[in-house]
């Protein structure tokens, strides 16, 4: 028998039944949307709300009785709440076509829409696992990505962009602080400890950085004149088509490392940026920043982003309050500064 017609129908075979469990997967969300949408108009969002409130539960055990344990007071809840947090069925088939039911009902738990809204696009963009999906609502993802400290608008423009272009800007890929505990360092340790610790656990480290990095150089040397240069760690992003150079920095941000970054950029752009792709960024990771420094400086009008990182990990209460305040902050910043910018006086 020959090997390749084997092959051929194996793959064959194999393809036909992915398609078919991404349509039945596909078909079933859009019946608990439908279960859940049914209920909701029709019994809790009555008058009625304490009758709506009683008969879930007799739903359940009628229709538990007639189709099995899946039908229970939980999934009819999951229903519910899906079809509350997306009343429109035109988003809700896009949807069901790209995400399983485990990752929709996970994303309708997060109660911000702004929120939801960025996990479920970039969850889109990604194809993020179940698992990978957890662990980035575990991880706060949200809160800690660049974007999130920008004006509400702001983040509303940036996603519909992502959903119309699927092409996110660096805010939405970039974070802070970057979560390092993978690392095992102690208190004590040199850049070059940091660096060798990251080589040592590259994937790990690709992975916290986000989508569609690629490890290119470590220590790339820059020729300019008769001196050297060397960027710590040069990597590069396929969906933002750009270098980018990541330096690490022991201790609190410094104004000169805005020269240091603006040079190796500026010949990365010269000699390495292609014609197709767009210019450099660069990422500052350090122990601490000094907020006022960074605005001042501009830093985003050069392509840089200048961001902590954690080798030890705090209670997630604590870091979710943490980045909580530190959102709450820069959106009264750029407030503020968009009001003097259009009024010419502090608000």
């Amino acid at each position: 028998m020959p090997h390749d017609l084997v092959a051929e129908l194996r793959q064959l075979i194999e393809s036909a039944r992915q398609r078919a469990a991404v349509a039945v997967n596909a078909e079933l969300s859009l019946l608990y949307w439908q279960v859940g949408q049914r209920i909701h108009r029709n019994i809790l969002g009555s008058q009625r709300a304490g009758y709506g409130e009683a008969i879930v539960p007799a739903l359940a055990q009628q229709l538990s009785a007639a189709y099995g344990r899946g039908w229970g007071v939980r999934h009819l809840r999951l229903c519910i709440r899906f079809a509350e947090r997306y009343p429109d069925a035109a988003i809700v088939h896009t949807l069901c076509a790209e995400l399983s039911w485990s990752h929709l009902r996970l994303i309708a738990a997060v109660d911000e829409p702004l929120k939801r809204d960025f996990y479920t696009e970039l969850c889109r963009l990604e194809r993020w696992s179940v698992r990978q999906l957890q662990d980035r609502l575990q991880s706060l993802l949200f809160e800690r990505s660049a974007i999130s400290r920008q004006p509400e608008e702001t983040i509303r423009h940036e996603l519909q962009a992502l959903r119309q272009e699927q092409q996110p800007s660096p805010a939405l890929l970039l974070k802070d602080p970057y979560v390092l505990d993978f690392l095992g360092l102690n208190d004590r340790y040199l850049e070059r400890d940091l660096e060798d610790a990251i080589l040592r656990e590259l994937e790990q480290f690709l992975l916290e950085l986000g989508a569609g990095f690629t490890f290119v150089a470590r220590q790339k040397r820059l020729q300019i004149d008769n001196d050297d240069f060397y960027i710590d760690l040069l990597f590069y992003n396929r969906k933002l088509k750009r270098l980018v150079a990541v330096e690490l920095k022991i201790g609190d941000f410094r104004p000169e490392h805005k020269g240091q970054m603006e040079l190796y950029l500026r010949w990365l752009a010269k000699h390495e940026q292609e014609a197709d792709e767009n210019p450099p960024l660069g990422i500052i990771l350090c122990t601490g920043k000094k907020q006022e420094q960074i605005e001042l400086l501009e830093l985003g009008q050069s392509g840089i982003h200048v961001a902590q990182y954690l080798t030890v990990l705090p209670p997630r209460e604590a870091l979710q309050a943490k980045l909580q305040q530190s959102i709450e902050s820069a959106r009264q910043r750029l407030s503020g500064s968009a009001s003097l910018d259009e009024t010419g006086q502090v608000p």
